[in-house]
């Protein structure tokens, strides 16, 4: 997009960049990532607007009512070649648990013998790894994925977490996601890194996708917000009674027991837990198959 400027909005917030480009759907938006604590947004600077910076406050205050004021928002201009600089040094190549490698494509990396490799350009879909929500995740498929399995991912985003789950060898994944904008980004992605007809991405609600919950997962992701995976909470546990294992994340430390009691009325249970930076992961089985937290 040629551009004669652009605005850097910059806000110390623990929400994730992904759930806070996906409430804005704002397509002029041109990057999101975190870094260190504070969420960059970029706009081009004839799109940016007191309208603009309003739906951004409304959106902050919905995903996080005691987090983030107009105090911690701070906004800059930047030239085009400055923008174009700080957006190639965020997206540096990372590594992630013991063998995934997640790299930009103008990025080469010497990979080991048994490193998996996804190409990941930032575009308007975001999950590239870089958030705590999305590393504990992709470190736990490490650990999860044998071989064969049937991965549900429910709000795919960029799809990172199924290709992932693919490359380390589950036989086919299916990534549902509302966001058009986002859909189209993780199908251009899938194809990108040579995948097939192993990966699908849909684009609607779990309930459009699987309204009658015929669908059979092994392994079922949902790293959503507190809002959604409450929302959620019955459809996705219907997956547990069914044998599945279900991890979620986009879980603040704060909401973690609300969340847990939610979904243990529904019968899944807390088998293991991981925290992050404040964020924490939780797998669930059936009440039956657990005895309680495992901290990992």
């Amino acid at each position: 997009m040629k551009s004669e400027g652009w605005i850097d909005v910059q806000i110390r917030t623990a929400v994730d960049p992904a759930e806070l480009l996906g409430l804005l759907a704002d397509p002029v938006i041109q990057g999101g990532w975190e870094d260190q604590g504070v969420v960059h947004l970029y706009w081009p600077k004839q799109q940016w607007s007191t309208d603009a910076y309003a739906r951004l406050c409304r959106a902050l205050q919905e995903l996080d009512p005691n987090g983030s004021g107009e105090e911690d928002i701070r906004v800059e201009e930047l030239a085009d070649q400055d923008w174009n600089r700080q957006w190639a040094e965020s997206v540096r190549p990372i590594r992630i648990g013991r063998r995934i490698v997640i790299r930009p494509s103008w990025e080469p990396v010497a990979l080991q013998a048994q490193d998996i490799e996804i190409v990941l350009d930032p575009k308007q879909a975001f999950g590239t790894g870089h958030h705590a929500t999305t590393r504990m995740l992709l470190e736990w498929l490490e650990d999860l994925i044998h071989g064969g399995e049937f991965v549900l991912d429910v709000g795919t985003g960029s799809g990172i977490l199924a290709m992932v789950a693919l490359r380390l060898g589950a036989a086919s994944a299916l990534g549902v996601e509302c966001d058009p904008v986002a859909v189209d980004c993780a199908r251009d992605y899938a194809r990108e890194n040579g995948f097939g007809s192993t990966l699908g991405v849909q684009c609607g609600t779990l309930q459009d996708v699987d309204p009658q919950g015929t669908l059979r997962p092994d392994v079922v992701l949902a790293n959503l917000d507190r809002q959604t995976l409450v929302q959620l909470c019955e459809p996705l546990a219907q997956y547990v009674s069914h044998g599945a294992r279900l991890l979620l994340s986009g879980i603040l430390l704060e909401q973690e027991q609300e969340i847990m009691q939610t979904f243990s009325k529904a019968g899944a249970m807390v088998c293991q837990r991981r925290e992050q930076e404040g964020w924490v992961a939780v797998e669930l089985l059936m009440a039956e198959s657990c005895e309680g937290y495992v901290d990992v």
